[in-house]
């Protein structure tokens, strides 16, 4: 078993995949729209779906909005810097809501964005 994917509903696919592309600099992998189900499916990532787990976006059309609730948390994103991630992030206008540093009570180097719906990524910076 592996995990394949990790889907989250987006109100504004396209403003949602410039964010994952060019913020983050995934790929888009595929992109499949369902008229009769009035929605669109898009799966990016750092790799193809065969190697690596990818995040689902999915657009329901006609809902611009979701209410994200307490229950969930984020996608970590291993990163070689977090302090020049969190810069570029913010030099293609993208919103940091947490500034790269050490983990409260340990060593781990980590910061948090936030992407255009109000999803949580947290980069872990590489150890060594």
């Amino acid at each position: 078993m592996r995990i394949l994917h990790t889907m989250l509903r987006v109100g504004d696919l396209e403003r949602s995949l410039k964010f994952y592309t060019e913020v983050l600099g995934m790929k888009l992998l595929r992109r499949s729209d369902f008229p009769e189900g009035k929605f669109t499916l898009a799966f990016v990532g750092y790799g193809a779906e065969s190697e690596a787990a990818v995040i689902e976006l999915t657009h329901n059309w006609g809902v611009e909005q979701y209410d994200l609730g307490n229950a969930y948390g984020h996608v970590a994103i291993q990163v070689e810097d977090a302090y020049k991630a969190c810069d570029e992030v913010r030099r293609l206008g993208g919103k940091v809501t947490r500034e790269a540093g050490p983990m409260k009570h340990g060593s781990t180097v980590l910061a948090f964005v936030e992407d255009p719906d109000g999803y949580k990524i947290e980069f872990i910076q590489r150890k060594g």
